[in-house]
């Protein structure tokens, strides 16, 4: 389940841009006025839509995953790594 963070209304008008791109990424908010609840600021469905530098990081990270890191022990494998 999802936790929602509380914000004033003000927060959200002062820094509307990165609560919108939080949601984006997954995250709610609940916004309130006077301490009162008065919306919710949610993800209406989909995906999250990355932006051409993110989806470029992310190929780069998933081609360094696909090689793997060189850490010099030789190949590792199961046995050798739970040794009895």
């Amino acid at each position: 389940m999802r936790m929602s963070r509380t914000i004033s209304l003000r927060e959200a008008k002062q820094a509307f841009a990165r609560y919108v791109r939080d949601v984006e990424a997954g995250a709610e908010y609940v916004i309130t006025r006077n301490g009162r609840t008065i919306a919710r600021l949610a993800r209406v469905g989909g995906h999250r839509v990355l932006s051409p530098e993110q989806q470029a990081a992310r190929l780069r990270a998933r081609a360094r995953m696909d090689r793997g890191w060189p850490i010099g022990v030789g190949s590792l494998d199961r046995d050798s790594l739970h040794e009895r």
